[in-house]
């Protein structure tokens, strides 16, 4: 992800912690993350969804509907078949999929709400 202009770096460098805290906290913490953790990513995919910009909506919903969607469904099928099997790497690549919609789920609400609120009028007198 390029950073173009100046209007979206709080934003952008918010991505990229959220990101790479996920994945980390993925694969070393497994089933047992830390509260404080969880609402720190949660708030950093606040800080994601506040930041994306007006033309950048559509394209982030639909990216960001789609990782919800997909990381859900690997999700339940990674731990069905870690469940079956006993296989590690199903946990870890299934906490990984956790903590990514925990940074996702938040931004694409807040996003999906700044977009409605933008194309709903307060009645005006015509």
């Amino acid at each position: 992800m390029a950073i173009r202009s100046r209007e979206n770096v709080v934003g952008a460098w918010a991505f990229l912690a959220g990101i790479v805290l996920s994945i980390l906290i993925g694969i070393f913490a497994g089933d047992k993350i830390n509260p404080y953790l969880i609402w720190v990513i949660v708030g950093l995919g606040v800080v994601v969804g506040y930041f994306v910009a007006e033309k950048n909506v559509r394209i982030f919903l639909l990216a960001s509907v789609s990782l919800v969607v997909v990381s859900y469904v690997g999700m339940s099928g990674m731990v069905l078949n870690a469940a079956i099997s006993g296989v590690a790497i199903g946990k870890v690549i299934s906490s990984i999929l956790g903590t990514l919609l925990m940074l996702f789920v938040p931004a694409t609400i807040v996003v999906a709400l700044k977009s409605v609120f933008s194309i709903s009028t307060i009645g005006s007198s015509d």
